[in-house]
């Protein structure tokens, strides 16, 4: 039977399709039955729905029950036959129940949804899709109880957004949230107008404008990744091509907790990362419910959890401050956070801990709140990067178990593994070879007997070590039923269309975002008090030991007798302020950057702006240069007589030249931390920032030829410079004396426009200051915004530079 239209009630088991309004319903009334638009077969749908395959679905009655196949029972169909995201094979069928949905397609643009009924059945039926009209009326949509939809996720604000009619009846619809709405694929820029067929995506939602309603097509609790013929390729240190990934396919399913396991440069990091949706292929796509991933990572971006294998979470903080200000970061500011914590809290098995800084706990513990920092977000798809690595056996298991729960609770789990004592936990693993070549995909029982051992998973590991070995096993495996059976049936049949324009970024108010990272940084900074106190006494400390091995001189004040020996006794002096100024503001900041890399890497995947990152640490640095200035200003006015300057109070330009010195110098440092790549380099390089500075300040040599050109560049020489006009260094030089024979007697401190007390010339010096800074700043921000870029500029630099020396 075949009819169109409404759907009428009969006594036997039926299906209805629906195809974006239009409608078709079939009785099922056999013991078999085919739909498709085949004209053979006794389900025909029309020839113009072209998402469904010839011969697509076969129904089987066994009993009284009716399962379903995919394609025509022995070959998969074209754009699959779903089940929340999950592929339904042709011979693996699925049991229908009364209610059930399924899905031909993912584009919910032209999908089709096929729903079984079932009037004779006992049991509870499924609930149906929501919807609700927008004729008429203004439609709220957000996780407020009170809303006209009420969308429950963590990353949608209270009022999301509001669907109005305007004077032409148009519906337009108006953002309010903190993490955008996505319209057609592309980010909602405050008012955006909906037509019949628009698609919406609101956090993990889907909603789709049939007409006047509005259908919630997906809860986004299921999400599945589909990689097609995964090819990377880059060059070498001598330019040839190599191949680290080659022509993957894999199908991850909803709620699988998937490894990714092999030897040491295999590739499995980089299979990762592509999965992730960061790493550039050179050939084949990954698709995520059938969308390109990386085309359209902005709309996923909040929806993916990723846990490297640096710790993400600062040490100095406690477990439920770490959380807190993750949520605060990627939650709207009227999530009810500390419930959203404590949820993240008991899922990682942590409440008892929550307040035990994170340096205390053990290597287990901290990978659980890293995991908990992602959880915030709900996300139903995970990636994480050797999650065990560096624990020991019974740790190693609670991890797994973590993981293996987590997944049954419905997210898609991908990680990165050597350990195989308790890869049996998952439902597939991934074995690659050297050269990132699949030897096998499909459940871990079976890879024993796929390799023929029954010994230990590291038998596998030493069989794959020869190359040769590799080709030949992965050629193998494309040739074997498993195949067929993991990978070919189940990748999903979604659009594989790459194009368009990829959506823009979500950008959250910087206002909100600056505060936060202030307040989690200004706490780290005051947490770690040692550092905090060396800081700011080392400078003080160190001009006062001037007073001890000067004595009784006064280097800043005119005395009553011309003496030659003042103007570079002065010079010295305050060569030591600003030595003082680049100590410690240089080692205040060369760290800030490197020593949190996997953090700031993390949160850029999520919604990190460069500049409030940058702002922050301006911010709590700039408040710590200033106590700092405050503290150096006063045991410079205790141990030292102050001059009487012409220009303004020597208190006053003391402090700004002070201060001025050591916001430069906070500037040059955080711009080295972020271009070195650890610790060790950024620790390295103080010396190689100082001596410069030390060597053209002009202090101790005479700037002269290429030298004076130099010293511009040295912050130091505007630094001595300043100090020098505020005390009149050329006032202290006496007037030449003239020996005897005529002769005049060599000074040993010659003026110098340098140190000319003008204000023209105290202005310069501050605005070269301030100029430094600036330019260090954007300096610092080109680079994190560009660093990949500028990795692979140097190493390609130094790669020609290593040949030339060769050759």
């Amino acid at each position: 039977m075949n009819t169109q239209g409404k759907r009428t009630v009969v006594a036997v088991p039926y299906i209805v399709l629906n195809n974006q309004g239009q409608t078709q319903q079939f009785n099922l009334t056999g013991d078999f039955h085919q739909l498709g638009r085949d004209p053979q077969v006794d389900l025909r749908v029309p020839d113009d729905w072209g998402v469904v395959s010839s011969r697509h679905a076969v129904f089987r009655r066994v009993g009284q029950d009716y399962f379903i196949y995919d394609g025509d029972g022995q070959h998969h169909s074209t754009n699959g036959l779903l089940l929340n995201h999950t592929r339904i094979t042709p011979t693996q069928g699925c049991q229908l129940h009364d209610g059930m949905e399924l899905r031909i397609g993912q584009n919910p643009k032209n999908l089709v949804i096929l729903t079984y009924f079932d009037p004779n059945s006992q049991g509870v039926s499924a609930p149906k899709k929501q919807s609700i009209s927008l004729k008429n009326r203004s439609v709220l949509i957000g996780r407020d109880p009170n809303a006209t939809l009420v969308l429950d996720a963590p990353t949608i604000s209270r009022t999301h957004a509001i669907i109005d009619t305007d004077s032409a009846g148009r519906y337009v619809l108006r953002d309010y949230s903190s993490n955008g709405v996505f319209l057609d694929g592309q980010k909602v820029k405050v008012t955006a107008v909906l037509s019949s067929g628009s698609t919406l995506r609101i956090g993990p939602y889907t909603l789709v404008l049939q007409g006047d309603e509005l259908l919630l097509s997906d809860q986004g609790n299921h999400l599945r990744l589909d990689a097609y013929n995964v090819t990377l390729e880059v060059q070498d240190q001598k330019g040839k091509k190599k191949r680290l990934l080659e022509d993957i396919s894999l199908p991850i399913e909803p709620g699988q907790l998937v490894a990714l396991v092999g030897g040491s440069g295999a590739g499995k990091s980089t299979l990762m990362r592509t999965l992730l949706g960061i790493q550039t292929t050179t050939e084949g796509n990954v698709f995520l419910n059938g969308e390109h991933l990386q085309t359209n990572f902005n709309i996923y971006r909040t929806q993916i959890g990723y846990v490297p294998q640096d710790d993400i979470i600062h040490r100095e903080l406690t477990v439920k401050e770490v959380l807190t200000y993750a949520a605060k970061l990627r939650l709207p500011p009227d999530a009810d956070i500390a419930q959203i914590v404590q949820q993240a809290l008991e899922q990682i098995e942590m409440a008892h801990r929550q307040d035990i800084l994170v340096s205390q706990l053990s290597g287990g513990q901290r990978k659980r709140v890293s995991i908990g920092v992602e959880l915030l977000a709900d996300p139903k798809l995970f990636f994480l990067d050797e999650p065990t690595s560096g624990l020991d056996p019974g740790l190693d298991q609670k991890m797994m178990v973590l993981l293996r729960k987590l997944a049954d609770q419905g997210r898609t789990i991908v990680l990165v593994t050597h350990a195989t004592a308790n890869i049996k936990l998952c439902d597939r693993i991934v074995f690659l070879g050297m050269g990132g070549r699949l030897c096998y995909f499909g459940p871990p029982d079976q890879a024993l007997s796929f390799f023929q051992t029954s010994q230990d998973f590291a038998d596998i590991y030493n069989h794959l070590e020869d190359e040769q070995t590799v080709i030949a096993e992965s050629s193998r495996y494309r040739r074997s039923s498993y195949y067929p059976e993991y990978i070919e049936t189940r990748l999903s049949g979604g659009s594989r269309l790459t194009g368009g324009t990829a959506p823009q970024k979500v950008r959250r108010s910087p206002l909100e975002q600056l505060a936060v990272l202030t307040q989690r940084y200004r706490q780290l900074i005051l947490r770690d008090r040692i550092n905090l106190v060396l800081a700011l006494l080392t400078a003080p400390i160190g001009i006062s030991l001037i007073t001890v091995a000067l004595r009784d001189q006064n280097p800043l004040i005119l005395p009553p007798e011309p003496d030659s020996t003042l103007a570079p006794l002065a010079l010295r002096v305050l060569f030591v302020f600003t030595c003082a100024s680049l100590w410690v503001g240089l080692s205040s900041s060369l760290q800030e950057i490197v020593k949190e890399a996997a953090i700031y890497a993390r949160e850029r995947l999520v919604n990190l702006e460069i500049l409030t990152y940058l702002g922050s640490k301006n911010l709590v640095l700039g408040g710590l240069a200033l106590v700092q200035t405050v503290l150096i200003t006063l045991t410079i006015l205790i141990g030292f007589k102050s001059p009487a300057p012409e220009l303004l109070p020597w208190i006053l330009g003391l402090g700004i030249t002070t201060f001025l010195t050591l916001f430069c110098c906070i500037s040059l440092g955080l711009t080295i931390s972020a271009v070195v790549k650890n610790s060790s380099q950024a620790n390295s390089a103080l010396p190689l920032l100082l001596l410069p500075q030390i060597i053209f300040s002009g202090v101790l040599f005479k700037m002269e030829g290429i030298g004076r050109y130099l010293s511009w560049l040295m912050l130091s020489r505007w630094s001595v410079g300043a100090y020098g006009i505020l005390v009149n260094v050329n006032g202290m030089v006496p007037e030449p004396m003239q020996l005897p024979d005529g002769s005049m007697l060599p000074q040993p401190f010659e003026i110098t426009p340098v140190y000319e007390a003008t204000w023209d010339n105290l202005l310069l010096n501050w605005g070269v200051l301030g100029l430094h800074t600036i330019v260090y700043w954007l300096v610092c921000c080109l680079f994190l915004k560009y660093q990949t870029v500028l990795n692979q500029w140097v190493g390609k630099w130094s790669q020609s530079v290593k040949a030339l020396f060769k050759n």
